[in-house]
């Protein structure tokens, strides 16, 4: 495996966060998934990085070169992307929204807003389900924008070199066949799923782990969770063989009931982010305004969840 500048700032990251379960919070991972990576970038750099104890990681004296080189080539690099940045957008000179997201129904509403308000606009999008990938491609300057997810308060990535904003926060509800036993209940506590089969869509960060947690809280381990695309998720779903977490804007689907847990033990926090150099930081305000507007209107074609919103101030849309 050739070392590449992310592994240098998750070798950064655990040094100043001083342990790996502190390093994974920051970076908005998985702890098993930040271990697997440090151990992928160790064997790579030949030896241990970290020493690992009671007390937390310290570096060993590999790490320490390390950790001397990283001090100096990612603030270059940071500065160099920057550069790069600022000398591409001198060259456009037509309006243009290069817009990325998570898979959703944010990024298709932000186009129809955007294409509206500005027809003579050139409007590109790209897709992925990894927060991470966007978030690298908006800091290259390949992105103007990207709209991502994350689980409760955690980081979003590359939040010292993006600006974020908060475009709404929502409750995870649960999706159930609209022939499923709790189908009419106005709410279900979690732990009445507990023999239930799961299913969920791919994605990195932390929100396997929040979900496995709230299980946990609720009494009961998960006895399997599928993994597949949205409509492989609803699928499973509308025949009962499973049931889904999903975004409480999730527009109403045949076949299928969204409805809230109690207690609202999971949640989603709507970010878009931009790169503070780049030419369509100008711009920034006015298309956060907008993606707000999606999600206002999202939220509305949604009865179930505009119902609950009324009762609840503390999610919803941004102001």
């Amino acid at each position: 495996m050739d070392l590449e500048l992310r592994h240098l700032k998750i070798i950064r990251a655990i040094d100043e966060a001083g342990s790996l379960t502190r390093a994974a919070t920051s970076l908005g991972l998985a702890q098993s998934a930040l271990s697997a990576q440090l151990k992928r970038i160790e064997r790579a750099l030949g030896g241990p990085l970290f020493e690992r104890g009671r007390h937390g990681a310290r570096p060993t004296p590999l790490g320490e070169l390390v950790l001397d080189r990283a001090r100096v080539l990612l603030p270059a690099m940071r500065e160099l992307q920057e550069q790069a940045v600022r000398f591409a957008n001198t060259l456009e000179d037509l309006p243009r929204f290069r817009l990325g997201g998570t898979h959703g129904p944010l990024l298709g509403g932000l186009v129809d807003q955007l294409s509206v308000l500005h027809p003579h606009a050139t409007i590109s999008t790209l897709t992925s389900w990894s927060v991470e990938e966007l978030s690298e491609l908006v800091v290259a300057g390949r992105l103007d924008f990207t709209l991502v997810g994350t689980c409760g308060e955690s980081t979003p990535p590359a939040a010292d070199q993006l600006v974020w904003r908060t475009v709404a926060r929502d409750p995870i509800f649960v999706m159930l066949s609209e022939n499923h036993p709790l189908a009419e209940e106005p709410e279900i506590e979690l732990e009445r799923l507990a023999g239930e089969q799961w299913v969920d869509a791919p994605g990195d960060g932390c929100f396997g782990d929040c979900f496995y947690a709230a299980c946990a809280r609720a009494g009961f381990t998960p006895s399997s969770v599928y993994e597949m695309d949205t409509s492989g998720c609803v699928h499973l779903v509308q025949l009962g063989r499973a049931v889904a977490l999903c975004r409480a804007i999730f527009p109403p689907t045949p076949g299928v009931v969204t409805l809230p847990l109690a207690g609202s033990p999971l949640s989603w926090r709507h970010l878009i982010g931009w790169h503070p150099a780049s030419a369509a930081a100008g711009a920034a305000p006015a298309v956060v305004m907008h993606a707000r507007q999606v999600h206002r209107d999202a939220a509305g074609r949604n009865p179930w969840y505009a119902k609950w919103l009324a009762a609840h101030a503390r999610f919803g849309t941004a102001s």
